[in-house]
């Protein structure tokens, strides 16, 4: 059995600031290793229900966060930051189950701590088929398009909600209680790791019974809104991405396919980066 693990990081138990993520800030090397314990955590569980087969795609900030020789499973590691698929890099049809760990709520979920939506800079809200969706809902497309189900995510309690109506049967490990975007009520780090070992766990057991793929409808349509028109403007230069003539800082995005979808926006993301920052 082969599962592929996306780990970000803003979702770890204890991190609720922006310093504690980001490399080269005094407490980013502490909080890497909470990071790290939490995606061998994911890994133990699932190899307690039988699963033998890892790959780890580093998906937070640089992209190179964990200690590989340091994995769980003995797991492969993809890293880096130039990634065409960037968060599912790696995905293909071969793996049984997609795991989410560490993820977040989007830039407009509250509350979540450290939300955002692939870039806060430009991005203020997406919605998948006319609902929310964070990072995880939009990833799924790509599980989707592969055929493997999502059955694991971990994080806050908004992060658990938001993937709910994409990916209905997947095992939600809560590790932290958001307050507000900058604090958040955390399990002690031994107690999280608990949680996300018998989600795991859980979640592998449930693939026996056949678990669903991602629950959504095609073709799919992503409707962006950016936060200022210059940038709704300059995401219509990418070819399928269409205004709003209802709303200047937003742009839709409909595909049939939901791995061109998904490439479309990440597309988006990267053109609009230079500019937002």
């Amino acid at each position: 059995m082969k599962v592929f693990v996306s780990s970000d990081m803003e979702g770890t138990a204890g991190v609720v600031d922006w310093a504690q993520c980001r490399p080269g800030q005094p407490e980013y090397e502490h909080y890497r290793g909470l990071l790290q314990a939490e995606v061998n955590a994911a890994i133990e569980g699932a190899q307690a229900a039988g699963a033998r087969e890892f790959l780890v795609n580093d998906s937070h900030s640089t992209m190179a966060n964990l200690r590989p020789a340091e994995l769980g499973g003995r797991a492969r590691y993809l890293s880096g930051r130039h990634k065409p698929l960037y968060m599912m890099q790696g995905l293909d049809p071969s793996f049984d189950a997609v795991f989410f760990v560490s993820y977040h709520g989007s830039m407009s979920g509250s509350p979540a701590t450290l939300s955002h939506t692939y870039n806060p800079a430009a991005i203020s809200e997406v919605r998948l088929n006319g609902v929310v969706a964070g990072e995880s809902g939009i990833n799924a497309l790509v599980a989707l398009g592969h055929g493997v189900p999502v059955v694991l995510v971990t994080g806050d309690e908004t992060t658990a909600r938001e993937l709910r109506p994409f990916c209905p049967g997947a095992a939600a490990a809560v590790v932290k209680t958001s307050v507000s975007r900058f604090a958040a009520d955390s399990l002690h780090p031994h107690d999280a790791r608990e949680v996300i070992r018998g989600a795991a766990r859980r979640a592998v057991q449930s693939l026996a019974a056949g678990a669903p793929l991602p629950a959504i409808e095609l073709p799919a349509t992503l409707t962006v809104r950016m936060r200022n028109p210059d940038l709704a403007e300059m995401a219509t230069w990418v070819q399928g991405v269409r205004p709003d003539p209802a709303d200047p800082v937003a742009v839709s995005i409909t595909d049939d396919d939901p791995i061109r979808l998904y490439r479309t926006f990440v597309t988006v993301v990267l053109l609009t980066r230079g500019i937002a920052e």
